[in-house]
């Protein structure tokens, strides 16, 4: 029934204990959301890889752009296989400052639940949390990191002023550097928000 132990195993650790004719894993069907998903956030939000983003990912004021750090590797090696990283921290941004913005959520909160999307992402991939979080973490750059020269000028400071003090972000602000705004892909219409 399966080609590989993997699959096997990653059957029995993601897929309903039912089995019918034709039916096909929990996994693949999430990553094949998860594909959607990614797509239309994508179609959205303009993803922009030129500045120096304090822990690898955030998203401008209006939340029209999510920004993902210059030196972040877009992939990783996981058991032989090249997964692409981004779509990961896409989700993750994207999640985050939609439930800070259209519902008003305080950052902690809204941070906690974008980080179960992007574990469920990750999952959906076939990929262990550990393994993803071990090769992110090698990345992360600190508000007080030399790297930090090149920080988009209409970056949402919000998660960043819930953690640290005045002059961390006063080192961060001066690094600052234009970046263009752009306008939204598509207008967003929420009854009963304004």
């Amino acid at each position: 029934m399966y080609s590989t132990k993997r699959q096997a195993k990653m059957h029995k650790a993601y897929a309903p204990v039912v089995k019918r004719k034709g039916h096909r894993p929990e996994w693949l069907i999430g990553q094949k959301m998860m594909d959607h998903a990614v797509k239309a956030i994508r179609a959205r939000a303009h993803i922009e890889r030129g500045y120096d983003i304090p822990y690898l990912a955030g998203y401008s004021l209006d939340g029209h752009t999510i920004f993902i750090d210059r030196h972040m590797p877009k992939n990783f090696v996981y058991r032989n296989r090249k997964v692409l990283t981004d779509r990961f921290l896409i989700v993750h941004e994207a999640v985050e400052k939609s439930l800070i913005q259209l519902l008003g959520m305080h950052y902690l909160t809204a941070h906690q639940i974008a980080l179960h999307a992007e574990q469920a992402a990750v999952r959906a991939e076939g990929i262990t949390w550990e393994a993803y979080d071990d090769f992110m973490q090698d990345y992360i750059k600190v508000i007080g990191d030399e790297a930090l020269s090149k920080v988009p000028d209409n970056l949402d400071l919000t998660p960043y002023v819930d953690f640290h003090d005045a002059e961390e972000l006063k080192k961060m602000r001066a690094g600052m550097a234009h970046c263009e705004n752009f306008a939204p892909k598509h207008k967003v219409h929420i009854a009963g928000l304004s």
